[in-house]
């Protein structure tokens, strides 16, 4: 695999493409115009590409932000390539080589795998609990969901994650597919997520919107009073802590 910078305009299309292959959005909604990946290419931002052969398999876009920070808008991926880590890595290289110090970006606290991803592989930590952050998104992956996302903030000098060993109370908890609230008043919590929230938001949209709101209440709660997100468990649940 191959990763390397968009340059050309043919490139910025592929990844038009390739995200409208994987979000398949209301064509209102699209993840990130050929335009503005141009103007962040040309501007110093970072649009990138990882390809296998010929074959555009995933693509990265990110702007420069406050504070030595890249912020990474979009990323997406064709599964099973690895493409996803892979653009990780050569992001953090390239705010290395320019002297920034981290890269932030949203994610649905809701998707088990990319929490696990962000926390555990690759040492992030949700610093900030954003409710409606982009509105409602009308995509095949977001399914008109309010777009609750946690700020992902990757502090470059920071190792990767474990996989949190704890056996601390569950404020939010899967009952059966569905959520299931008790309050505890421990010093640190667990919050689970539901395994596959996407196919849930196919099959089940009431419960996917339960998960929505009681997400919302516990985690958005929690870090609205000043608990912090320290670890992500095997069985997918937030780590959190209280100060």
């Amino acid at each position: 695999m191959e990763i390397r910078e968009l340059r050309l305009l043919e490139e910025f299309h592929q990844a038009y493409e390739l995200f409208d292959d994987i979000w398949r959005p209301d064509p209102r909604n699209v993840p990130m115009p050929v335009e503005l990946m141009i103007a962040f290419a040309h501007a110093g931002g970072y649009v990138a590409g990882a390809y296998e052969g010929e074959r555009l398999v995933g693509a990265c876009v990110g702007f420069l932000a406050a504070d030595r920070t890249l912020h990474s808008h979009v990323t997406g991926a064709v599964a099973g390539h690895g493409a996803g880590s892979a653009l990780k890595l050569h992001q953090r290289e390239w705010c290395l080589r320019r002297g920034l110090e981290r890269i932030t970006w949203t994610f649905d606290p809701l998707v088990r795998r990319n929490a696990r991803f962000n926390l555990v592989k690759l040492g992030a930590r949700p610093e900030e609990y954003l409710e409606r952050f982009y509105g409602v998104m009308a995509d095949a992956i977001n399914g008109n969901d309010e777009s609750d996302r946690l700020l992902a903030v990757w502090r470059l000098d920071r190792p990767a994650g474990t996989t949190a060993e704890v056996s601390f109370p569950s404020v939010l908890s899967d009952a059966g597919g569905r959520p299931a609230i008790k309050p505890v008043e421990e010093p640190a919590v667990l919050v689970a997520t539901p395994p596959d929230i996407e196919a849930m938001r196919r099959h089940d949209p009431p419960a996917a919107r339960e998960w929505r709101l009681a997400m919302r209440e516990t985690l958005g709660g929690l870090m609205a009073a000043g608990a912090r997100v320290t670890g992500f468990t095997a069985d997918g649940e937030y780590v959190v802590e209280r100060d």
